[in-house]
């Protein structure tokens, strides 16, 4: 019985970085003492909120807009996303001169639902409790003609999501664990790649909201597990299933899954906020949310963290600061 090869490999990953130089933003890595108190260890924070776009999605998205053929980039691109996908997309098309129509939730963050249509982007949106938002993107690409970019499931997007890590591992040297937000498993699978193939003894934690357990579930079945469509404040998070590319590497290079309720989550933005000055949006807090909870197991001695995000506007952010639903 043969095995297949992965989707993606840390050459892969490089090739991303290649094309993405002098494109996507090196994010920087910051350090705080009050954190490494709180958590005995020294943690490295990557810090793709400010990245282009406000989130790392824009390394994925520019990388896979980027190897389409002249003719496909013509036509256009189809996306569809909750907020910073869409966003991503959005930036990328313009930057390569073409077009792009975004499937977003009906309930999607306004200020992320106005930045994409800042960038240009047409917006088509959907029931996220009762529609199926990639059964929709991909009728409308087929209907238009338009090149469909995925928000995890390819990887193109991928490779271009694990550009991350490899830039960490490059600045910092020896981590011991790496954690990161699961989604649909694009950042973790593509940082996994990069780190594991840099650093094979490293270990990988994904980090999920309580309500959204699917990749935990879907681990420990071995195989992939649908969830009903989670109620979080981690709205970047709220999906019912792992992507299957996803899956198929985060199987084989995952350690753990971490799991941080909302309120821990909140604890987490408050943190960065008051302790770091930055300001970081729910699905990119859960990370630090598990490591200042104790829940990330054994991190180690250097621990690097991706903070993916940092899109939500003010009166939001303010919101759940305070305790908010």
């Amino acid at each position: 019985m043969t095995t297949a090869p992965p989707p993606i490999t840390l050459d892969d990953v490089r090739d991303a970085a290649a094309g993405l130089k002098g494109v996507a933003r090196r994010t920087p890595v910051l350090r705080s003492r009050t954190l490494d108190a709180a958590v005995g260890a020294e943690v490295f924070l990557k810090c793709e909120n400010f990245q282009r776009v406000g989130a790392f999605k824009f390394r994925g998205a520019y990388h896979a807009a980027s190897r389409l053929t002249p003719g496909q980039l013509a036509r256009g691109i189809a996306a569809y996303s909750s907020g910073n996908h869409a966003q991503a997309v959005a930036l990328a098309a313009r930057e390569l001169g073409t077009t792009a129509v975004i499937v977003m939730p009906e309930d999607a963050p306004r200020s992320k639902r106005a930045a994409t249509e800042g960038y240009g982007a047409e917006i088509v949106t959907y029931d996220r409790y009762t529609g199926d938002r990639e059964a929709v993107a991909q009728a409308l690409a087929a209907e238009r003609g338009l090149a469909l970019i995925p928000p995890y499931d390819h990887p193109h997007v991928m490779a271009g999501q694990g550009t991350a890590a490899l830039e960490l591992l490059d600045e910092v040297g020896e981590l011991d664990s790496l954690l990161a937000p699961v989604g649909g498993g694009g950042l973790i699978a593509g940082s996994a790649t990069a780190a594991k193939g840099l650093r094979p003894g490293i270990r990988i934690v994904g980090v999920e909201p309580e309500a959204g357990d699917d990749t935990r579930r879907s681990l420990e079945a071995g195989r992939r597990i649908a969830i009903p469509v989670p109620r979080t404040i981690a709205d970047g998070q709220a999906l019912s299933t792992p992507g299957e590319l996803t899956f198929s590497v985060n199987r084989r290079l995952v350690d753990e899954i971490a799991l941080v309720s909302d309120e821990e989550i909140r604890a987490a933005m408050r943190f960065a906020f008051e302790r770091l000055k930055i300001v970081v949006e729910p699905s990119g807090a859960t990370p630090l949310a598990a490591l200042l909870a104790g829940r990330a197991g054994a991190p180690g001695r250097r621990v690097g963290v991706i903070v993916s995000g940092g899109n939500i506007d003010t009166g939001r952010f303010a919101e759940l600061c305070a305790g908010g639903a």
